[in-house]
């Protein structure tokens, strides 16, 4: 799954539905399948190990599915999402089933537990009608109206917490991935019958991640890629982002011990460091991390994409085409896209012909039409081909993937002052709402909200070059209401633009991204309360 590979991804969907069938089982509960384990056998240990590995195996089947889902999702596309939604809904029935019985298990040992030694157990993260422990087991759980039998009180309460630590994880994830989904499918998948739950999901995700499951450390990686990447993607300001890297910063402590020499946890030690603007320190850490995963080509990967936006950020425009040209090069996952980094950096340093020669491939090596990074990819590299690119085109072209991957707000000062500059110098007409929508986004990064409000007005009120760049009108609205909604007195028309930037556009670049910030920031104009 992490090499992103078509290929591979499909050898990775064959693997996990040959791992369903292999652990397929009725669909009873665990708890009637313990009174015919009883009913069946005298050997009550013998009983008590096959619910145990009942209750595993079903948990393997649903985190599968979780699996098998996100395979989905990645393909980006209308009907990858309606599949998804689906294989969720199965898993969502699996883990609601595990995650109850488990929870009824913990309760019956709380009970027995605080009967006999008067020790109440703690519970772990759960939904509402659930509540569980680690501590010993009881004849009856308070869930239930059928007492659970004697004989269960063999089963350990540190079994119990390791398989509530195992169903964690998947549960945590679930909710996440729904949480995560764009608005409008957002909808569709609540009317199947189950909510996406971002809280839950990260208090399930650290329940599991300090559980003595082998999933512990996979739930851990969640986490910091949740909190360093996910997070600051999608957050509306940085106000998210600062508590994702607390966060952040806070478990690669607790686990720097453990891991020393990880490349993951040198990697999202990078990452942390990007955030907070520290970008010649990032590079250091993903520069080690690239060297101590020797052997692990898609941690290579990830490495020397990290390596190609830091030093695009830092405008070191001949590293990052090195970086992004390995990609092109290794990696068959998103070759449009590394192309296109490729040849806009390679521009940006000079080598026009070079990047000329780089966008024609591009039409050669487009595979997926339907997915929006490739279609902008394919497009954009057409676009710049047919004007000839010049240095001042590329290094716009950069200035904008900056900004579509909100890139812009880890630049330093100096930094973003050249990139307004060579902006300010552009004269094409056709970009000029795309230059005053990047210099409003370099002036909010800087502080300077009058200017940054004006170049969103002008860049919103752009038609002439709507055919060329579409998406420049709704994220301009977008980024005029979210500003608009931090003065009081200005909150309800800055909400209106939000409305009016989800409403009112439609067909344009990165459509599903936008509609994700902007439930996310109508969602938290909600939390603070009537305006």
């Amino acid at each position: 799954m992490m090499t992103f590979e078509e290929e591979k991804m499909q050898l990775a969907c064959e693997d996990l539905h040959a791992t369903e069938k292999l652990c397929e089982s009725e669909n009873a509960s665990v708890i009637e399948t313990i009174k015919n384990k009883i009913k069946k056998r005298t050997d009550s240990q013998r009983s008590e190990l096959a619910v145990v590995e009942r209750l595993q195996r079903q948990i393997i089947v649903a985190d599968c599915q979780v699996y098998l889902a996100i395979l989905s999702f990645v393909k980006q596309e209308l009907s990858s999402y309606i599949k998804g939604g689906w294989i969720l809904r199965k898993a969502w029935k699996m883990y609601n089933k595990c995650h109850s019985d488990i929870s009824q298990l913990q309760e019956a040992y709380q009970k027995r537990c605080s009967g006999q030694q008067g020790v109440t157990a703690a519970s772990p993260p759960s939904s509402s009608s659930s509540s569980s422990s680690s501590s010993s087991p009881s004849h009856s759980a308070s869930s239930s109206s059928t007492p659970l039998p004697q004989r269960l009180s063999r089963v350990s309460g540190e079994t119990l917490s390791r398989l509530m630590g195992s169903v964690s994880f998947g549960y945590g994830l679930f909710h996440l991935c729904i949480s995560m989904m764009p608005p409008h499918l957002l909808k569709i998948v609540n009317l199947l019958g189950f909510p996406g739950d971002r809280h839950q999901g990260l208090s399930s995700l650290t329940y599991a991640s300090e559980s003595k499951d082998m999933k512990a450390p996979l739930a851990t990686l969640a986490l910091l890629w949740y909190h360093t990447v996910v997070q600051p993607f999608f957050a509306m300001d940085s106000t998210d982002t600062q508590t994702g890297l607390v966060e952040a910063k806070a478990i690669l402590q607790r686990r720097e011990a453990v891991y020393p020499s990880s490349s993951l946890f040198m990697f999202f030690r990078g990452r942390v460091q990007r955030l907070e603007c520290q970008i010649n320190s990032a590079l250091t850490s993903f520069n080690n991390a690239l060297e101590l995963a020797t052997d692990q080509r898609e941690i290579q990967h990830v490495c020397l994409y990290e390596i190609g936006w830091c030093s695009m950020i830092e405008l070191r425009f001949d590293d990052a085409y090195r970086a992004f040209d390995r990609l092109r090069t290794e990696s068959r996952w998103a070759q449009c896209y590394y192309a296109y980094l490729t040849g806009v950096c390679q521009g940006a340093t000079g080598d026009t012909e070079g990047a000329t020669n780089t966008f024609k491939d591009i039409q050669k090596i487009s595979k997926r039409k339907n997915n929006p990074i490739e279609h902008f990819s394919t497009r954009r590299a057409e676009l710049l081909r047919r004007q000839s690119p010049t240095r001042e085109r590329c290094t716009l072209a950069v200035i904008e993937v900056l900004y579509l991957w909100k890139a812009l707000a880890d630049s330093s000062t100096s930094k973003l002052q050249h990139m307004s500059q060579v902006l300010q110098d552009t004269e094409d007409a056709a970009c000029a709402g795309l230059r005053q929508l990047l210099l409003g986004a370099i002036h909010k990064c800087q502080g300077n909200t009058k200017e940054a409000i004006r170049c969103f007005q002008l860049a919103a009120r752009d038609e002439e070059g709507h055919l060329s760049n579409s998406y420049v009108q709704p994220y301009s609205c977008y980024e005029l209401g979210c500003m608009l909604l931090d003065n009081p007195e200005s909150s309800s028309k800055g909400k209106g633009l939000l409305l009016q930037a989800k409403e009112d556009y439609s067909g344009y670049d990165f459509e599903n991204h936008l509609h994700v910030r902007i439930h996310s920031a109508l969602a938290s104009l909600k939390e603070a309360g009537p305006q």
